[in-house]
């Protein structure tokens, strides 16, 4: 193995341990309150409390379960599809909490709560414990086992004394090479067995089918009122400006030879009206398809989006080619939209957008240093962003605690040119 092999293992050695350790004290905590939220909350439904909580809680386990698939697909490289029924946005509480419990995925999710706060969490440590455990044989070997007068068992050996103490730093020597070799492959086995547990295995295709389905509604739904929307912007902009600058040079036809002053008041009207005119429709048009996104794709369309943004925005891309038209058109409205949610509801005073591609998914994040505590309930921009995605086969994960920051993550399948 050459040296630079040997540095590659070692440092992924240490971030499998880092990551392991860091996801262990999240995901004990957060699976244990998951479950006891949902557990409460089901069971407070038959005197009407639940029909309120049950929504609010099962989002929070969706929330929480999207965050560990995303983490699963960037740090192990397990792609663990979601597959959950999309609720009507005008849905009432009735509707939304039986929705939800009639849906496959939810039963998923709570079942894997449990395996997550054990197993899980076991699996989780597992990297941690390998390189760490070393520490204390080799510490014990330096003198730390003349602090113990009773003995100390070390793994396995006793400890009895400092030759015993030496076979304890060569028994933590081997614990080092093992997490050399298998500390990376651990955390991956996490992953492995969360995807095991959380994705859907029977009537997958069945479910997937009626997703998309319930998505491409979404879809000719959201197609069907952007076209209301721009026939109404058309009334009531440019064509009434249009109409009115053609009364006016009806009216300089009748003035030019009576009343050349008030003519020429009319004409510079009129050039007002049609200035106005071709800028509402620019805008409108750059609502519909951005031209810096047709000619120069979705790092220079979403750098242009930045700089009309009222606070700062740093954007990093990282695309080595253009996804095709549909896809660069959906990311970019989804970066959009996220982006109009922190600039109106977070407060932040910076923002920053990162753009890359990897291993055939297309991911965008947006993180801003505001206040926090956005979600992605009935009503929000960002199930309008969910859904958005959802056409493409994309996913959306929002962490937002109270207080900030804010990180809203999207991806979407695709290849590059």
């Amino acid at each position: 193995m050459t040296t630079a092999e040997t540095n590659s293992r070692a440092r992924g050695m240490t971030l499998a341990a880092v990551r392991g350790l860091g996801l262990a004290l999240v995901l004990l905590p957060g699976a244990v309150l998951c479950f006891t939220l949902s557990l409460v909350s089901i069971a407070l439904i038959p005197i009407g409390v639940g029909i309120v909580t049950t929504p609010w809680v099962l989002t929070g386990v969706r929330a929480f379960a999207d965050w560990r698939r995303v983490v699963a697909a960037q740090w192990g490289g397990v792609r663990i599809p979601p597959a959950y029924r999309p609720i009507p946005r005008d849905a009432n509480p009735w509707t939304r909490t039986f929705g939800m419990l009639r849906d496959p995925a939810t039963w998923r999710d709570l079942r894997w709560l449990p395996f997550d706060m054990t197993v899980g969490f076991v699996t989780a440590l597992l990297p941690a414990v390998l390189v760490l455990y070393p520490l204390e044989g080799f510490a014990l070997a330096l003198g730390m086992w003349r602090i113990f007068p009773d003995g100390y068992w070390y793994g396995f050996l006793p400890i009895t004394g400092q030759a015993s103490a030496f076979g304890a730093a060569v028994l933590a020597a081997g614990f080092l090479v093992l997490a050399h070799f298998y500390a990376t492959r651990l955390l991956r086995l996490h992953f492995t067995l969360t995807r095991a547990v959380l994705a859907s295995n029977q009537g997958q295709l069945a479910e997937r089918v009626r997703v998309l389905t319930e998505t491409r509604r979404d879809a000719v739904d959201t197609s069907a009122a952007e076209l209301r929307r721009i026939e109404r912007d058309l009334h009531d902009g440019a064509q009434a400006r249009l109409v009115a600058m053609g009364m006016d040079l009806g009216t300089i036809e009748m003035l030019l030879d009576k009343d050349p002053e008030q003519a020429r008041q009319l004409l510079a009207q009129a050039r007002k009206s049609s200035v106005d005119a071709l800028a509402e429709l620019r805008d409108l048009v750059r609502g519909i398809h951005p031209p810096v996104l047709a000619e120069r794709g979705l790092g220079d369309a979403v750098r242009a989006l930045a700089l009309r943004l009222p606070v700062s925005t740093e954007v990093t891309v990282e695309l080595p080619g253009r996804a095709e038209a549909p896809v660069e058109s959906a990311a970019y409205f989804a970066v959009s939209e996220v982006l109009t949610n922190a600039v109106k509801h977070s407060g932040a005073d910076r923002i920053w957008v990162d753009l890359h591609h990897a291993e055939g998914m297309l991911r965008a994040s947006v993180t801003d240093n505001g206040k926090g505590g956005a979600v992605t309930g009935t009503g929000s921009g960002l199930a309008g962003v969910e859904r958005r995605l959802g056409t493409f086969d994309g996913v959306l994960a929002v962490s937002s605690p109270v207080g900030g920051p804010t990180l809203v993550t999207m991806e979407l399948p695709c290849a590059l040119s």
